[in-house]
């Protein structure tokens, strides 16, 4: 009896559920989908670094479901607690005929079961579908073989899904038990909600606190932007944070006050059709959900910023490889090695040994033909000696500016020998990356530096005193501003500085930091690339050059264009996926919010639409009323969103300017549109159906 009582309100409460089985579909889906991208035999097909990252960002994601989880569970619980309020009057006649709580509680308990059993079964069919795709892009991005790829259905991830769920329907029973016991028949038979009165703030102190929220938000704004480089603790940083949720709660606050009466003053349009009606429900449901329309904005700030950031860190990445990886590898090794040196981490001597000290007074060929590698292996070679004077520190370079860049980068050596080359040589390596040559006469040196941070202090010392004595001879800086130029390949522009000196600048050969080695494979195919580039970074267990110089504990580092890639590539799409994962989420949970708090209101309000009928107005008139009302719900906290988000992206891409730029954030916005078009358009449609069906119901 029990079951089909259960299943018969179900079926008649299906409206009631629609965003709720809507909720759990999505999230079941978006679950289950971020956790089977191992699933894929393409994507073991790659080499061991990309076969790393892969398994870091699953690691990733299976730290961050658990938080996603808790988020799902709160929303689904926050849900329930939506069905079982329009229900009480249900519970009361039941309780009425004699139907005791325990009862009561066994029906929730099996439709709970039966809309958990179906939107399971339809969030996994949807997801194990959407999780090819997701599939597809992973191995898109790491750039995996895909002559394997099937259809593939991942036990692990459904399984895992299986369980959190289980975890939350029960989290949602529990509640539903508690909430049942505490009833009391009289409650229940009363259930309807009065009309709560329209609580009308005074519009003076509403247009003050509205203008005090808009200038904190301002000073926020500006200290994520035109302040950025100031935010240099927590402190600094929770400050922006701190005035960004307080001015939103105040613009919330204020609205509810002045707007009505600013929209009274003028009759033609108050007076208008059902305006006057739309306004005083909107004044009530802003006055009423404060902190809710705080929350909900927040939330989507934070949809929009992850969304939009992640995919332009992504394409600017990618844009960026091309340029920073000229040539196949780097090699370098310290040079001129003392015979013993006291360890800055253990404080011990430490002791070279005579080859050890041998191998660094020679260029890195030495060490390569010495220790059994092929050099016809490597072609278009330039090697390269890179000096440390000891006077020319970068606190000597930035003279004036240091207790300045000091305050904005505190983890920086300052006592540390800046990088220099002779214009001759790096010429050779300009010349072979395709980057500009430089000439200098005999007293002047160049600034090379393309980290956007460290380009603004530096050009303020060249443009105010340039001028740097060593050797007791005086030399300044050809240029009043840094130029263009790296040395180390990278993923993107992170030279924080390099010093150009004249061929005839007198440095001692003990100066000597390191010696350098840009190459290309002399290899024909991806595939003998692959081979040689394992063979020199280590990857290869066989790698006679490696074992070598590990056994003789000569310190030979280097970097390959393959193994930038492929780290460029297992990085942004780690990022991409996670801020894809947490923001969609934060989407349907801002999403759901709201649409059960209209659907509330809605329930609540019904005798209010009872009247409009009553005194002429037609179900076309109340069906207009009823979509401005909700259109301009959902678009309060998203307008506001928006405007948080343009400075909180404009913050992120100062923050990581070597990873983004804003040229490629404009395809990542469209994206992020869409994304949150399409959900956020989904559940503003399910809100205006559903409270369209709940206003026609019958008291």
């Amino acid at each position: 009896m029990l079951f089909k009582l259960s299943f018969r309100n179900m079926k008649k409460s299906f409206k009631d559920y629609a965003i709720y089985f809507l909720t759990l579909v999505l999230g079941v889906a978006i679950f289950y989908m971020f956790n089977s991208i191992d699933s894929q035999q393409a994507m073991i097909e790659v080499s061991q670094s990309t076969r790393e990252m892969i398994q870091l960002l699953i690691q990733m994601l299976g730290m961050v479901s658990v938080f996603i989880a808790i988020v799902l569970g709160f929303l689904i619980v926050y849900a329930n607690n939506f069905l079982i309020n329009r229900r009480k009057r249900e519970f009361g006649i039941y309780m009425s005929l004699g139907m005791g709580r325990r009862q009561i509680s066994g029906i929730i308990l099996l439709e709970t079961i039966l809309i958990g059993i179906l939107s399971l079964a339809v969030g996994l069919f949807i997801g194990i579908f959407a999780s090819q795709f997701m599939s597809i892009l992973v191995a898109k991005l790491f750039e995996a073989d895909m002559s394997e790829f099937t259809f593939v259905f991942s036990k692990d991830a459904c399984i895992k899904t299986c369980i959190y769920f289980a975890v939350m329907y029960i989290a949602v029973i529990i509640f539903n038990t508690l909430t049942i016991s505490r009833y009391k028949l009289i409650n229940l038979l009363t259930a309807v909600k009065k009309n709560e009165k329209v609580k009308l703030k005074n519009p003076i102190i509403s247009i003050l606190i509205f203008i005090a929220s808009s200038v904190l938000l301002g000073y926020a704004y500006y200290l994520v932007t035109g302040g950025v480089y100031e935010l240099r603790t927590d402190e600094q940083l929770l400050k922006p944070i701190l005035m960004g949720v307080i001015g939103t709660v105040g613009v919330f606050w204020s609205l509810s006050g002045f707007i009505l009466r600013l929209i009274q003053t003028r009759k033609s349009v108050y007076l208008k059709g059902t305006n006057m009606f739309v306004l005083r429900q909107l004044n009530n449901k802003i006055n009423t959900n404060i902190v809710s329309m705080t929350v909900i904005c927040l939330m989507l700030f934070m949809t929009i910023s992850a969304l939009s950031s992640s995919l332009s860190i992504q394409s600017a990445l990618d844009s960026q490889l091309e340029k920073f990886t000229p040539v196949d590898v780097n090699l370098y090794k310290t040079a001129y090695l003392p015979e013993s040196y006291v360890s800055s981490y253990s404080g011990k001597t430490i002791y070279n040994t005579e080859e050890q000290i041998e191998d660094s007074r020679h260029l890195v060929s030495y060490t390569l033909e010495t220790n059994g590698y092929d050099m016809n292996n490597l072609k278009d070679i330039v090697e390269i000696p890179i000096y440390a004077i000891p006077e020319w520190t970068l606190k000597y370079s930035l003279g004036n500016y240091y207790e300045k860049a000091k305050s904005q980068f505190s983890m920086l050596t300052y006592d540390t020998p800046e990088s220099v080359i002779k214009i001759s040589d790096y010429n050779k390596i300009a010349k072979l990356y395709g980057e500009e040559e430089y000439s200098l006469n005999d007293d002047e040196y160049i600034v090379l530096c393309d980290f956007e941070q460290m380009i603004d202090l530096r050009n303020e010392t060249l443009a105010q005193n340039s001028n740097i004595q060593i050797n007791g001879k005086t030399y300044h800086a050809k240029y009043n501003e840094c130029q263009d130029g790296f040395v180390f390949m990278s993923t993107s522009n992170m030279n924080a500085g390099i010093i150009l000196v004249p061929d005839s600048f007198e440095i001692k050969e003990e100066n000597t930091e390191q010696y350098f080695l840009a190459a290309n494979y002399n290899a024909e195919t991806e595939e003998e690339k692959v081979t040689l580039d394992n063979e020199l970074s280590g990857y290869d267990d066989n790698s006679v050059l490696y074992k070598n110089v590990t056994d003789k504990g000569i310190d030979l580092e280097g970097t390959t264009k393959i193994s930038l890639t492929e780290a460029s590539k297992g990085l942004s799409t780690i990022i991409i996926f996670i801020a894809i994962y947490l923001g969609i989420v934060f989407l349907i949970a801002s999403s759901a919010i709201l649409a059960l708090k209209q659907l509330t209101e809605s329930s609540d309000n019904k005798q209010r639409y009872t009247i409009l009928r009553k005194i002429g107005c037609d179900e076309k008139m109340i069906n207009q009323a009823l979509f401005r009302q909700i259109f301009i719900f959902f678009m309060m906290p998203l307008t506001l969103a928006i405007v948080h988000s343009i400075f909180g992206i404009k913050f992120i891409l100062s923050m990581l300017a070597a990873l983004a730029s804003p040229e490629e954030l404009l395809p990542s916005i469209i994206v992020t549109a869409v994304i949150i078009g399409a959900i956020y358009g989904l559940y503003f449609l399910a809100t205006y159906f559903g409270s369209k069906n709940i206003i026609k119901e019958e008291e």
